[in-house]
């Protein structure tokens, strides 16, 4: 079914095309909070509220405009909000790759030393970078989910691009 299909029909109070709908972007959901928040408990919680907002809000949505970006807006502000109200504690927890079934198949050594050198940088970095490459946002859709300017959002991706390759390079000479 089409992502505007399921909308208009949950618009129209239809809980089967909400639960679809659910099914169909939970998985993507938990992958790209747990990425965020670097703690799969937290992003769960995170989808879940993302999801209620979603109920509540699917009035507010334009379907003239791409559906991803705002539901991904609403995804990334829940798991900031939760990464200020938990901060202290977030620093310290980890996503568990080895026992995670939905991130076990892409675990290979590179790929988990690129996503710990991922995981180390500072949210405002990290975010952006998580939203281009492993989403697949445009810089306009990630500057309208974090509520940016696009030059911003271009600029901390640069950044991002710059820390990452000095990580990488710093750990490739150890």
């Amino acid at each position: 079914m089409e992502t505007n299909d399921w909308i208009q029909k949950i618009q129209a109070g239809d809980k089967e095309s909400f639960r679809l709908f659910y099914e169909a972007y939970a998985d993507y959901a938990i992958r790209t909070a747990s990425a965020i928040t670097r703690n799969r408990e937290m992003a769960k919680d995170a989808v879940q509220e993302t999801f209620i907002r979603v109920y509540r809000q699917i009035h507010s949505y334009q379907p003239e405009l791409p559906f991803d970006p705002w539901f991904y807006r609403i995804l990334t502000n829940e798991c900031l909000r939760l990464l200020k109200k938990e901060a202290p504690l977030s620093k310290f927890e980890h996503p568990d790759l080895e026992n995670d079934p939905a991130l076990a198949e892409q675990s290979f050594d590179h790929l988990a030393d690129l996503y710990d050198t991922i995981q180390s940088l500072d949210d405002a970095h990290r975010i952006p970078l998580i939203l281009k490459y492993i989403k697949g946002f445009t810089e306009k859709e990630i500057a309208d989910i974090l509520g940016l300017n696009h030059n911003t959002v271009k600029s901390r991706l640069f950044k991002g691009r710059k820390r990452l390759k000095k990580q990488l390079n710093i750990e490739e000479d150890e």
